[in-house]
């Protein structure tokens, strides 16, 4: 079992019942999944680059990644149906808290002048999305082997009720916020 999902077990629910007052230990927030995503842009025009792109994705999340296709064509963008517009993963068990364990501890320590991730990213709904600048900093990346640098959103999904509960949860966890407002 990975260190951060016994972690959550043993220290972390307990702590968010205790501190929301929650009786139920069906109710005590926790991850869901996390959903890691890459806008092509102009790299949809090429095959072997969109593929690049998706097997990077691939590495860093340890299981294969999906590339989405538009629905339908946008003249204003350049895009016609079925044409690669970008790549997804979605995490979910123990490949989840393994990314997440790594996120946290190996990659974004790696980021050049790195003062944590924004508190503003709560999306109301009790998710948290933050974006990183390119892919370079996970330790699975040989730099030799991609074509192109390209950044990443990353989505991570709770079941709290609120953002502030999915704040508390996510700090308990060990991401790193910043300090202040």
């Amino acid at each position: 079992m990975n260190r951060l999902k016994e972690r959550l077990k043993s220290e972390i629910k307990p702590a968010m019942a205790q501190e929301f007052d929650i009786k139920n230990p069906m109710l005590i927030p926790t991850i869901e999944k996390i959903v890691i995503s890459v806008g092509a842009g102009d790299a949809g025009k090429d095959t072997k680059l969109i593929q690049n792109m998706a097997d990077t994705i691939s590495l860093i999340a340890g299981q294969k990644a999906v590339i989405t296709k538009a629905k339908k064509s946008v003249a204003g963008f350049k895009v016609r149906e079925n044409y690669p517009v970008g790549i997804k993963v979605t995490l979910r068990n123990e490949q989840m808290y393994a990314f997440l364990d790594k996120l946290i501890t190996v990659a974004l320590p790696r980021v050049k002048d790195f003062r944590g991730l924004p508190k503003n990213g709560f999306d109301g709904r009790a998710n948290y999305n933050f974006g990183l600048n390119e892919q370079l900093m996970f330790p699975e990346v040989v730099y030799d082997d991609i074509m192109r640098t390209h950044g990443m959103n990353i989505t991570i999904v709770t079941t709290a009720t609120n953002d502030k509960q999915a704040f508390r949860l996510l700090e308990l966890v060990g991401i790193p916020f910043t300090k202040g407002k």
